[in-house]
């Protein structure tokens, strides 16, 4: 006879197994299902083992600028490949084995295999070895996340075309690396290569890098990456991949072909859910999405999804507030989840964005206002050597409500979680330029932002106002 749960949770990425912790702090019997490691993408081939890496490639960058700041490096700094990939290694097994201690201590039953809907109510799981194992659920929660994109018809040989899966647990690293697509991924691993010593190439078939982020954004950090060496194609399709030369060979629209070692393939994510018996239960997918309302719920009773795979969000710590959401709902205590969702990305400078930017907002019809700080104002953007950036703070001008923050430089990862909390409170941008922020620190620039966008900015020029002379008649 299967064994019967109140709420099962199927994967166990930042959605997943959060969704089993909050499900079993609130009383339910919760079983949870992995095909692999515990933390899903995030931790093992996302979120976590980037930031490692990035880790090292960022101190590697700042050694070799140490000078600047008086500080005299011996010369011949290099990167050691193997060595970092330990590490990283090392901070991955740590995390895995926290959260199986969480889930353990929270008596949730984990499964390993891959799960797949059998009818209502009922998960049937392939385990690695011996027979299939059958249980139900009151409630079932997909937490099935996403897998990066392939194109088709190019070569299959992931020792030379690749994406973030493999390119994160590289044994050696390549000499030359093209990169396409520029958003996040992308742009990430340019920096991360880069720095450590890779000739990095990035082709971006539309007009900007980041191409969902704020256009000012993209372009200076478009900027600061040419400067450090990182060739950089937008607006430019790739006709055409093959092997050969040094790995591959990649034909440009514009005529042009690079020669490269390796590619990684960062032109998106699609969302998993092939092959888990949606059918079984009648829920339906749009492009491979298991569509929401704000409840986390489906189209289909006491079915959620939640994270990636619902296609609202693919950040991580978005599956994990979808997460506990659901969890809320499925128990009766729940409400519709509406929070702003910040977007980090690990570039060095970094880049932190929350809410609309003025070309979304003025898409919506809001007249805004823009105010801006440049960090090269802040005493502590000078005194960490790190002053290259902006904040920039979107103003409803009727309203004077916040409409979004968009920040790049030193610790804007860091600095973008106050703008969150304050837009999720709905502020005025009034309220954030009277907040007193701790000084000196790089978030000051979030009020002096504000101020500016309020055209009451003291620390920057006085705006310039155009006087029009009535003519009379």
């Amino acid at each position: 006879m299967s064994k019967h749960y109140t709420i099962a949770v199927l994967g166990a990425g930042p959605g997943g197994y959060v969704a089993a912790l909050k499900a079993a702090q609130m009383g339910a019997s919760v079983v949870l299902v992995e095909k692999e490691h515990l933390g899903g993408t995030c931790l093992n081939y996302g979120c976590i083992p980037s930031k490692a890496i990035l880790g090292s490639a960022e101190l590697l960058h700042h050694i070799r600028h140490a000078a600047d700041m008086g500080i005299e490096v011996p010369t011949g700094a290099t990167a050691n490949w193997g060595k970092i990939q330990s590490r990283k290694d090392k901070v991955l097994q740590t995390l895995r084995t926290g959260i199986k201690g969480l889930l353990g201590v929270r008596k949730v039953t984990v499964h390993q295999g891959r799960a797949a809907l059998a009818g209502a109510g009922k998960v049937v799981v392939t385990k690695p070895a011996g027979a299939p194992e059958e249980f139900t659920a009151d409630k079932i929660i997909l937490a099935v996340g996403s897998v990066p994109t392939r194109i088709p018809g190019w070569p299959t040989d992931v020792n030379v075309v690749c994406t973030s899966d493999e390119a994160l647990h590289w044994k050696t690293l390549p000499k030359k690396l093209l990169i396409v697509g520029g958003g996040v991924i992308g742009c990430e691993f340019a920096c991360m290569m880069q720095a450590l010593g890779v000739e990095v190439t990035v082709v971006e078939m539309l007009p900007q890098i980041l191409p969902n982020l704020d256009g000012q954004v993209a372009q200076l950090l478009k900027k600061i990456l040419t400067a450090r060496g990182i060739k950089i194609f937008t607006g430019v399709k790739i006709e055409s991949l093959s092997l050969g030369g040094s790995g591959a060979l990649a034909k440009l629209a514009t005529g042009e072909t690079i020669d490269t070692e390796r590619v990684l393939v960062a032109t998106g994510r699609r969302p998993n859910t092939a092959d888990i018996g949606l059918e079984t239960v009648g829920l339906e997918t749009e492009r491979g999405f298991v569509r929401v309302n704000d409840r986390m719920e489906t189209a289909v009773k006491n079915y959620y999804c939640i994270g990636d795979a619902n296609g609202r969000c693919l950040l991580a710590h978005a599956a994990s507030a979808h997460g506990v959401a659901a969890v809320e709902n499925a128990l009766g205590q729940g409400h519709e989840f509406k929070a702003p969702i910040p977007n980090a990305v690990y570039t060095f400078p970094e880049i932190g964005t929350v809410g609309l930017t003025a070309e979304e907002a003025r898409v919506k019809g809001f007249p805004v206002s823009v105010g801006t700080f440049p960090l090269s104002h802040l005493g502590k953007a000078l005194a960490v050597n790190d002053n290259e950036g902006f904040v920039k703070v979107i103003r409803h001008r009727e309203t004077g409500r916040l409409l979004g923050v968009h920040i790049i430089g030193h610790n804007a990862t860091e600095c973008i979680a106050a703008a969150g909390a304050m837009l999720h409170q709905e502020v005025s941008v009034q309220d954030v330029a009277e907040t007193v922020f701790a000084h000196p620190t790089i978030s000051e620039a979030i009020k002096e932002a504000a101020e500016d966008a309020l055209a009451m900015g003291l620390h920057l020029p006085p705006r310039k106002v155009l006087q029009v002379a009535a003519t009379v008649q």
